[in-house]
């Protein structure tokens, strides 16, 4: 089909989910973000690692296991050269962990704050449909309403009544897909061709100052 444009919207959360743990400096429970630190022991030919966590109010530490008594040749080089100098990408997938993070701790705070990317695949002249490419490597807790309402400058009851009109569509489809969490791989098909705003829409689709 050559009247689309074509944008892919790459997702990536400003701040990684923040547990809940009792704190000693406080005397209650506080929500506590990763320092970004790895901690090492060597225990013999074993190895335990740590993922440092602060207190968001008093800076006390919580470290997080990651493992423990593992052999260096069970982990690999690559593993154990970004544990030793704690490699932000190793980590950030560790930071995102949420069904490791849920056996620490009973509450977890998600921001929904993001860093959105936008890239033009393809625009071509005179295009009605408008088809966005959902990329998100972690958990982003955001509805799809929301984003959309706000990345497009539009209201949710019209996207809602594109909804109801079939002029917007998802898939994989589900009904409910616009009130859950952002998911990766989603794309978003818009028919705006009856729509009168459709270039300040597009132009909002394919713009971003965020991030």
């Amino acid at each position: 089909m050559c009247n689309i444009l074509q944008v892919r919207w790459t997702l990536t959360p400003k701040t990684s989910p923040q547990p809940w743990i009792a704190c000693s400096g406080c005397g209650c429970q506080k929500p506590f973000r990763s320092s970004g630190k790895i901690r090492l022991n060597a225990n013999g030919k074993r190895l335990d690692a740590w993922l440092v966590y602060k207190c968001i109010d008093c800076d006390k530490t919580w470290n997080r296991t990651l493992f423990e008594r593992r052999t260096v040749q069970d982990l690999g080089p690559s593993t154990l050269e970004a544990l030793q100098r704690s490699d932000p990408d190793w980590v950030q997938a560790q930071e995102f962990d949420l069904d490791g993070l849920k056996r620490k701790a009973k509450r977890i705070d998600e921001p929904p704050d993001v860093i959105l990317r936008k890239q033009t695949i393809r625009a071509a002249s005179g295009w009605t449909l408008l088809d966005i490419e959902i990329s998100a490597e972690f958990p982003v807790n955001l509805r799809f309403d929301r984003l959309l309402a706000s990345e497009l400058a539009i209201s949710r009851s019209r996207l809602q009544a594109l909804r109801d009109g079939g002029k917007l569509r998802a898939h994989p489809d589900r009904n409910d897909v616009f009130r859950h969490k952002v998911k990766d791989g989603v794309r978003i098909i818009l028919d705006l061709s009856e729509i009168a705003d459709r270039q300040a829409i597009g132009e909002s689709a394919a713009n971003s100052d965020n991030g």
